[in-house]
């Protein structure tokens, strides 16, 4: 369960590095994250098959989102409308 976990934090700290268009190249990148440009290949084919619309930006030398998206893991309490209240006591 730790692996799992483990990657979705790096997904997370890729996702913050990414929005601050400071991730830098591939290897930068895999040097400031502490892993191999080989795991760093493969969680951003993960972060894409995900629907992060992933690119490289030559101009900036970051990695970028072609477009706005949001990233959201875990749980969390979804309050409930009076009209699906009133749904489940009917």
């Amino acid at each position: 369960m730790n692996i799992i976990i483990k990657q979705l934090e790096l997904i997370q700290r890729i996702d913050q590095l990414i929005r601050f268009k400071a991730t830098g190249s591939a290897p930068e990148l895999a040097i400031k994250l502490g892993i191999s440009r080989t795991k760093l290949y493969r969680m951003i084919a993960i972060m894409k098959e995900l629907n992060a619309p992933v690119v490289f930006d030559e101009a900036l030398q970051s990695y970028v989102y072609n477009e706005e998206v949001g990233l959201a893991f875990g749980f969390y309490k979804k309050k409930r409308s009076e009209n699906e209240i009133q749904q489940i006591l009917c």
